[in-house]
């Protein structure tokens, strides 16, 4: 993320500096906000964007019906009283870039992964008329396995999102485990990874 928003930055004329906190779990947020006094506002990434909900003190209806926060803004009173309010930037980009591609068999969508990004990529294929089902490694209430994904589910389900981290640096030679032999012209496969490009 830190190369990727500053090279935006950089292109766009933004005098602004995005900057890596790692932690080793969600309650560590306060110290990244105390310790950083000028930050303007936060991504939050896997696997926070759920978990973070609990520390702000207002969420965007969208993000709310999500369930999931991936953007904090920052707001400072005039007496420099700090507000946390999250928002969900997914679904927005994700819809406006899979939108061209549609056709009208694109009906169903496999959502790959069950985390906070794949709630905001659900949200945003029902917002687009396709019925999304999400596919776990493991078996979970309101989701099918990668064992399920049949010819019969595979001719169905026609827009395939990967919204979770497999493939991700350092592990990029790593895939998910969908039958890529049942691909055919018509499927759309959408990746939510940009690290690496």
């Amino acid at each position: 993320s830190e190369n990727f928003f500053n090279q935006k930055f950089d292109s766009e004329g933004i005098d602004a500096k995005y900057t890596n906190f790692e932690i080793p779990s969600i309650d560590k947020i306060r110290n990244v906000i105390n310790e950083n006094p000028n930050l303007k506002g936060l991504n939050v990434t896997i696997p926070y964007k759920e978990q973070v909900i609990p520390f702000l003190d207002d969420i965007d209806q969208m993000a709310s019906e999500i369930g999931a926060v991936n953007v904090i803004k920052f707001i400072r009173s005039k007496n420099n009283t700090l507000k946390l309010k999250g928002y969900n930037s997914d679904i927005i980009g994700f819809c406006d870039s899979l939108k061209p591609l549609l056709k009208p068999t694109h009906t169903h969508a496999l959502v790959l992964g069950t985390g906070g990004a794949a709630k905001a990529i659900s949200c945003g294929l029902k917002n687009l008329g396709i019925e999304p089902i999400y596919v776990s490694r493991t078996k979970k209430d309101g989701a099918i396995t990668y064992e399920e994904l049949t010819q019969e589910v595979m001719d169905k389900y026609r827009v395939i999102v990967n919204t979770s981290p497999v493939g991700m640096y350092p592990h990029v030679d790593n895939c998910p485990n969908i039958p890529y032999e049942l691909l055919t012209p018509n499927h759309i496969c959408y990746d939510l990874i940009y690290n690496p490009d």
